[in-house]
């Protein structure tokens, strides 16, 4: 068997012998708010060369708004994109963006999860395919808000969770015997 190099490393802090089983994020509906931001500037921004059409000048309002409202929907996206939540063998990995500079990360065993479960809130739910996925564990709740497609994530953590209290067994009984 061969050991593993630091350029085999799938992601920052995977530990050796730890496989990674797939990589989410949330649905980009979780974006929302990047939108606003986006169009709302731009419509106030619009409204004076509505109203007042003869002044050409108007236009350059428009566009400062614009420009304004890109900038806060670019910040929203980052902070979107650098959210992401990592599946191995072993734990999951959530990676929280906090600002430009700031992150927080959160571990959790795959061996301490009691119970997962997810709900889709309603019909914006069904027709855009996202939801909410709680993992249980003894100390608390992990809640992960507007997943993309949650039952397929659920399914995929089920699986992992699974064979991680296998691979636990497995290492119980090897140490017993």
């Amino acid at each position: 068997m061969t050991k593993k190099t630091k350029t085999d490393k799938a992601f920052d802090g995977q530990r050796d012998g730890e496989e990674l089983l797939f990589v989410f994020r949330r649905h980009i509906i979780a974006m929302r708010k990047g939108f606003y931001c986006l169009l709302l500037p731009m419509t106030f921004g619009a409204v004076p060369f509505l109203i007042w059409q003869s002044n050409l000048e108007l236009l350059w309002v428009f566009f400062g708004s614009f420009i304004f409202g890109l900038l806060l929907f670019i910040y929203h996206f980052l902070m979107w994109f650098f959210t992401y939540f990592i599946v191995t063998d072993r734990r999951i990995r959530q990676v929280t963006q906090r600002g430009f500079f700031g992150k927080d990360v959160v571990e959790l065993q795959l061996r301490k999860i009691q119970t997962i479960s997810y709900n889709i809130p309603g019909f914006s739910g069904e027709m855009f395919k996202f939801g909410t996925i709680i993992i249980q564990t003894f100390v608390g709740d992990l809640v992960i808000k507007n997943v993309e497609h949650p039952d397929k994530i659920y399914n995929m953590l089920q699986d992992a969770v699974e064979i991680a209290n296998e691979r636990n067994n497995h290492d119980q009984e090897s140490t017993e015997a």
